[in-house]
């Protein structure tokens, strides 16, 4: 089945809805038995329709690992959208980050660039609104991943103009429902979920446990898929990023990208038969 896709609200270009985070599992050196597992993982995500790789030069080499990967598939310029982060305080400390990470992910034009847990994101996004005028970046965004800093994510929605929000949500987080995920609808920003596993921690709880019944009506064959499918079952959401450093992981992700998406209704019914 084809992965579904959802536009981008500030200019309608759609994105397919499962792509692959880097955070830990693209922290590898060449050479490595976990190097070079990684090639597999990206065609995964390619064959399955994805496209949307997201880094951050907080996670260690996985921007040069990235970069490398798409360099030697020659896969960038028609399949990949490219996403990173500025993670630092001040302006030249913050453009000499974003130049490194433009090097390291070998491109001239960033996808998507995001101030990564709002630092000095004011400073930031008046670099990245000229670098957009220019077209060194085509949409900017900002991200968290604690419902801690909530209120600071809500008031920066509301008062700039962005194009992206990336947040944590999951089946067993459910904070983001409340106010920012109406909100990112409301203005127009695209929603990229982060966590869509609780970090990880929600599928290691569950992986023993049999899958409900219900599971396959919703087409998921495992755990990953049905928290997978919970997540793009919120109209906000335009994208998740499931992080793995394996291909089986990757495709398994992806497939909860194609078919239907149950409603609220259904998530209110069947999460609780599951303790969820």
């Amino acid at each position: 089945m084809t992965m579904n896709t959802r536009p981008i609200p500030s200019t309608q270009e759609v994105l397919p809805v499962v792509g692959c985070g880097t955070w830990i599992g693209f922290d590898q050196r060449p050479g490595t038995e976990e190097y070079k597992r990684l090639p597999g993982v990206l065609d995964a995500l390619f064959a399955a329709g994805g496209k949307v790789i997201d880094s951050s030069p907080m996670y260690g080499r996985s921007e040069e690992t990235t970069g490398e990967l798409l360099a030697s598939s020659k896969q960038r310029e028609n399949k990949a959208f490219l996403a990173t982060k500025v993670w630092t305080s001040g302006r030249d400390a913050g453009i000499a980050q974003m130049e490194q990470s433009f090097a390291r992910l070998r491109t001239q034009r960033m996808d998507l660039m995001q101030v990564h847990n709002l630092v000095d994101w004011k400073t930031h996004l008046a670099t990245l609104r000229g670098w957009k005028e220019k077209g060194r970046v085509r949409y900017i965004g900002i991200t968290h991943y604690t419902a801690s800093a909530y209120d600071e994510v809500e008031a920066v929605l509301r008062a700039e103009k962005l194009d992206f929000l990336q947040i944590n949500y999951s089946i067993d987080a459910r904070e983001a429902e409340q106010r920012l995920l109406p909100l990112a609808a409301e203005r127009g920003v695209a929603v990229i979920v982060n966590m869509p596993f609780g970090g990880g921690g929600l599928l290691r709880r569950l992986r023993d446990k049999p899958l409900p019944a219900w599971a396959p009506e919703i087409g998921c064959a495992s755990w990953a898929q049905v928290l997978l499918k919970f997540v793009l079952s919120h109209p906000a959401v335009t994208c998740t990023i499931p992080g793995t450093s394996r291909a089986e992981h990757m495709a398994d992700n992806a497939a909860a990208g194609a078919g239907s998406f149950p409603d609220a209704a259904f998530w209110r019914s069947n999460a609780r038969s599951v303790g969820l």
